[in-house]
């Protein structure tokens, strides 16, 4: 068991990374009533269909991606905080297919509780991954918060023809994801210390690995869709691509890439109540196979801080963007699936 540090930040917050969203039903009855974008036609993506950011179009080559993220800790290491935070942030500019050009932070924190030292090692730890990405931290805003808050907002550019939405697979598809399931499982563990170094130092390395992918596959006109899976967990950001493509998407179980513990963790209990809330708002739209046990229903509506991205391209493209993904840094990317006519989503 690793040493931990005297001000432990998992234990400052009431949930920690994706898992802080709201439920999904939540999220769509607060939206319900809110006015839709139609009177703006350059707004190429609004909220209509749940995709990852906004898109407006500026010209006949050129459209901006904004995008904003932030959640409370899922981690202790300040530093580690700060890099999950700006990675999952920045994902949703290549969840569209774009790249980011610069990022805003977003700083809450409890100024009585923290140290400097540890505020800074969180902002130390986004700009390193803004680094990484190519992009400044060009300003921000922060506030004293009574829980420890941090993310940023991020700006990003595609080219029209290569944006790609969460609305657009077609029947025939396949799916991919890019990396393995189980962050949540691993959080869960994490605020009850019962993971070890090994651990915590493989979902640090699955959290921090940027889905800058997505650019190049959103070059290929075969990829048809793409979305981050984060805090709804697999179904549920694989229903928000089923229902804004009219289709049924079917998921194979034994398929899914999974962190290494993963397993073991969800038969043992570590699960965080964003699983259960997730299952209670579209657990109707989804057929689980007779007798699937509890804990692997959870591995498939874990909340995903820093997920993969979720894929639909033409099946014969499949195996060579998976060998080209795992290529690329993505050891664990997989084919989990196919798009059919229907609705919903059918795991087998």
């Amino acid at each position: 068991m690793p040493d931990l540090p005297p001000i432990r930040l998992s234990q400052l917050s009431h949930g920690g990374g994706c898992g802080c969203k709201l439920a999904p039903a939540v999220l769509r009855e607060l939206l319900s009533d809110q006015p839709m974008a139609q009177a703006f036609p350059q707004l190429l993506v609004g909220t209509e269909t749940a995709d990852d950011a906004a898109v407006w179009q500026v010209s006949d080559d050129l459209a901006v991606i904004a995008t904003t993220d932030f959640f409370m800790p899922m981690v202790d290491d300040p530093r580690a905080f700060g890099r999950i935070a700006a990675t999952n942030a920045i994902s949703d500019i290549y969840a569209m297919g774009g790249r980011p050009i610069m990022a805003l932070a977003i700083l809450g924190m409890p100024i009585d509780t923290l140290p400097p030292a540890m505020i800074r090692e969180i902002l130390q730890g986004g700009q390193s991954i803004c680094a990484e990405a190519g992009i400044p931290v060009a300003g921000g805003h922060s506030i004293d918060s009574p829980e420890p808050i941090y993310g940023l907002a991020v700006i990003g550019l595609v080219h029209p023809s290569k944006l790609r939405r969460n609305a657009d697979a077609r029947p025939g598809d396949a799916l991919i994801l890019t990396k393995g399931l189980g962050v949540g499982i691993y959080s869960a563990a994490i605020k009850k210390a019962a993971l070890d170094g090994a651990g915590i130092d493989e979902m640090i390395a699955s959290t921090t690995l940027l889905n800058r992918i997505g650019a190049d596959l959103a070059e290929d006109p075969a990829v048809h869709a793409i979305t981050d899976v984060t805090g709804f967990g697999v179904l549920g950001h694989g229903l928000e691509v089923a229902r804004g493509s009219g289709a049924r998407l079917i998921i194979d179980r034994a398929a899914l890439p999974l962190l290494a513990r993963a397993e073991e963790l969800a038969q043992a209990g570590f699960v965080t109540g964003a699983s259960h809330r997730n299952w209670a708002a579209y657990g109707a739209e989804v057929t689980l196979p007779a007798g699937m046990p509890d804990w692997q229903r959870h591995l498939l509506t874990d909340p995903q801080t820093s997920g993969g991205l979720l894929v639909a391209l033409e099946a014969g493209a499949a195996q060579g963007w998976v060998g080209r993904l795992r290529g690329a840094g993505y050891p664990l990317a997989a084919v989990i699936g196919r798009v059919e006519e229907g609705s919903g989503i059918t795991v087998a």
